[in-house]
């Protein structure tokens, strides 16, 4: 079994995580230059507040800021997504070999709120639960608006993955499984519900598997076994604990499982949160996290250029990669199920380029 140890690269070394002042994870290289856009980026800014135009005008003219700093293509998506989308940053760049992609991963609604409540600036998003997009980067209640389009562009499931370590490991089944991680001394690690659409997607999971199996209160019986202190901000952060015994199974997405070998449950499509032919049954529970209530959904990835973005066209160019063939099949192999085409939530909205990649979201 491969160990997965999440560490940044730059420059070909792989390099301890370091953390930006945003709370987003990169390495040292990164951060210098992350440290010399924003720099550089606010002389533009003051050179452009001499010249008659407003500080608040100036982060919204893509093209000045663009010429001011160079094309450095910043990514914020979610943890889920950072072995696809290192791979097609490395394509990316062969073909537009003037830009370098700058991502950073984290829990979706944690880099989501970076750009809505502390106005970072990105020129991509890509998040594990398309309805944080509209939530956050919308704009409601007086918010200002950063998207007002996206493009879902692959599916996963919820799963959880354990070793022969885990308790239980040599009994447990599809079709007991609910049982055994109820029992007492069983661990469960999963994600912070609060900033992270997997950890949310997991208590669904356990709401629908209380209806589907009938079993009132089996969600409670099985948290029990899942403490805050076995909580993190991404599940991934928790595989080093899963493989050293602390804890015995961790609630993680069905293309984390496929991608990484580990042993997984087969959950039943009725419950995993992973097929649209279920979408009806999965709105029928329903959670409360401190970000308010989230009925169930399929989950489907989504993508967007934010509107104070710096580098529009090279955004546009990247998600088209991101939607087109190679980017279809790096994301295939990531473990994740590509949508092709996209679905397109305010097709009219979807940059022309785009257009040709995407079709009209299911029920729209």
């Amino acid at each position: 079994m491969r160990v997965a140890t999440r560490v940044a690269e730059c420059g070909g070394h792989r390099l301890a995580p370091r953390r930006f002042s945003g709370g987003a994870e990169g390495c040292c290289g990164t951060g210098l230059n992350f440290v010399a856009m924003h720099l550089t980026r606010q002389a533009a800014i003051a050179a452009l507040t001499a010249a008659g135009v407003g500080a608040s005008r100036a982060l919204f003219m893509p093209g000045a800021a663009q010429a001011a700093t160079g094309d450095h293509l910043t990514v914020f998506a979610a943890g889920t997504l950072a072995a696809p989308l290192r791979a097609l940053d490395e394509r990316f760049e062969r073909l537009y070999p003037q830009t370098i992609v700058q991502p950073q991963f984290g829990g979706s609604v944690k880099m989501v709120k970076q750009i809505s409540d502390l106005h970072e600036i990105a020129d991509v998003v890509a998040v594990a639960d398309y309805r944080v997009i509209p939530k956050y980067l919308f704009g409601s209640a007086g918010r200002q608006a950063y998207a007002d389009w996206y493009v879902g562009f692959a599916s996963n499931a919820v799963t959880l993955i354990y070793t022969q370590r885990s308790k239980y490991a040599d009994r447990i089944t599809p079709e007991n499984w609910y049982d055994l991680l109820a029992q007492p001394g069983v661990a469960i690690g999963r994600s912070n519900p609060d900033t992270d659409p997997s950890g949310y997607q997991f208590l669904l999971m356990l709401e629908l598997a209380a209806l589907h199996y009938r079993l009132p209160g089996l969600s409670d019986r099985i948290l029990a076994n899942a403490p805050l202190a076995n909580v993190r901000d991404t599940e991934t952060e928790l595989i080093p604990a899963l493989q050293s015994g602390q804890i015995d199974y961790l609630a993680i997405y069905r293309s984390t499982a496929l991608e990484q070998g580990f042993e997984y449950l087969r959950l039943p499509p009725q419950i995993d949160l992973g097929n649209a032919r279920y979408a009806s049954l999965y709105r029928r529970a329903s959670v409360t996290t401190k970000n308010g209530t989230l009925t169930g959904a399929p989950i489907v990835y989504a993508a967007t250029v934010p509107a104070n973005a710096l580098h529009v066209a090279s955004a546009r160019s990247y998600l088209a990669l991101l939607l087109g063939p190679e980017g279809t099949e790096v994301v295939r192999r990531a473990g994740l199920e590509p949508i092709t085409p996209a679905f397109a939530w305010a097709p009219d909205r979807v940059p022309v380029a785009l257009r040709s990649l995407t079709r009209p979201w299911p029920g729209v």
